[in-house]
């Protein structure tokens, strides 16, 4: 017989000898039974870190794109002026001129009041004003936001200035499309004989939108720029520009290199700078889920630990006999890792394939709502990454591998003797 042929030989009876040993003992299913119970403790792990992993992933995915599709990807602000800038002009041609911006526009934001005609109620509100050509749409895509009515350019029914609301915002204050709100400003406010005079301007409400984020639905108002710069006298100046570059994730150089350009008296801040605080805690809380889920599998790696020194002890003498009749302590060892590797393998897979069942169902039938007032959104998003699922498998395998050696040296420690006379 060839070496090839016998070494083939050796692998098929480790692999029989193995699976004889993972199934029952004699009919009694008790060892089926705890092998069945560290498949299963595996293959829980595994797909409780799928799935913590899958939501902390689509939650920052999820944040991350109605950040984007509400908010510029940077803005440029000036710092000798409080919330002005008079030279925006050349700042907005500067800007543009960067061949990784795609769009740029003047804006104008404040905080302000909103109260119904006739109603004691009223709201704070961030206002936003707009310029009304497609640089400044394309830059803040708040028209695709749209869920009735239409954006605030242009003349209205009433001859008043429009604003647009978000729905929550608009559900408090009662408002629909076509009726009237009084906007209150403290910015451009007049200090009179009787005390400070804030700004007051009746608007018209001309659409309602809806990004998903519970900030933004609650807070955010949106008119056009000339209605803002009258209601705060700011005519002839604005807040600052902003802009959106091709690749959202190259924001920081780019606004480092338009920083550089128009030079000290400037402030430039990407989306990810603005949002720094909130996307490290993300990413904090989903690496200390991943620790914490990980345990899960480690605590299947003592169950396999455990199922194997089980099968070690009850096989002692049949370990004996086939040292006997010539296993080497190299085939025995080989003989219990296969039974763990086994064990690893067929958990990992029915835990991912578990995990990536129940991610789908979650994402697809979106049947978990949240918060939005706690955690920046409504449902509970779902993004399965496959260098996630990857890793998550391989260090499943690896434990897997690394639970069989105390067991798989344990029982090549036997010599022949001591093994059939062993009681």
């Amino acid at each position: 017989m060839s070496r090839t042929a016998a070494e083939a030989g050796r692998k098929s009876l480790h692999w029989w000898i193995a699976r004889r040993y993972l199934s029952s003992r004699r009919g009694s299913g008790f060892l089926s039974l705890i092998t069945l119970i560290a498949i299963g403790g595996v293959a829980v792990g595994v797909m409780a870190l799928i799935v913590v992993i899958g939501v902390m992933s689509g939650l920052q995915t999820d944040l991350r794109e109605k950040i984007l599709g509400a908010n510029a990807h940077g803005i440029v602000l000036e710092r000798s002026e409080v919330g002005r800038m008079t030279a925006w002009r050349s700042v907005l041609h500067a800007v543009s001129a960067d061949p990784d911006v795609v769009a740029a526009a003047p804006f104008v934001y404040t905080e302000v009041g909103l109260n119904p005609p006739g109603g004691s109620y009223g709201e704070g509100a961030v206002l936003r004003g707009l310029s009304s050509d497609a640089a400044s749409l394309a830059v803040t895509e708040i028209d695709e936001h749209l869920i009735s009515g239409r954006m605030p350019f242009g003349e209205t029914e009433s001859e008043r200035p429009g604003i647009v609301l978000g729905v929550s915002l608009a559900d408090r204050l009662g408002l629909f499309p076509g009726e009237p709100v009084t906007v209150v400003a403290f910015q451009g406010a007049e200090l009179t004989p009787t005390g400070i005079q804030p700004q007051m301007r009746l608007f018209e409400v001309t659409g309602i939108f809806e990004t998903g984020l519970y900030q933004y639905d609650t807070k955010f108002a949106y008119v056009d720029l000339e209605a803002a710069q009258t209601l705060l006298r700011m005519e002839g100046t604005v807040t600052g520009v902003e802009f959106n570059v091709r690749d959202p994730w190259r924001s920081g150089e780019v606004a480092q290199g338009i920083a550089e350009e128009l030079g000290f008296g400037y402030r430039v801040e990407d989306w990810q700078r603005q949002n720094a605080s909130l996307f490290s805690a993300l990413k904090l809380e989903k690496f200390a889920m991943g620790i914490i889920l990980l345990l899960i599998v480690l605590v299947a790696s003592f169950n396999i630990v455990s199922t194997l020194i089980m099968v070690v002890h009850d096989k002692v003498r049949e370990i004996g006999i086939l040292r006997a009749m010539g296993l080497g302590t190299k085939d025995v060892t080989r003989i219990f890792v296969l039974q763990g590797v086994v064990i690893g393998l067929v958990g990992t897979s029915l835990g991912t394939i578990g995990g990536l069942a129940l991610g789908w169902v979650l994402d697809t039938y979106e049947f978990i709502t949240l918060p939005g007032d706690v955690y920046f959104i409504d449902r509970l998003p779902i993004s399965i990454d496959p260098l996630d699922v990857g890793i998550i498998v391989g260090a499943s395998v690896a434990i897997a591998l690394l639970a069989t050696l105390y067991p798989a040296r344990q029982a090549a420690r036997y010599t022949p003797v001591e093994a059939i006379r062993h009681d």
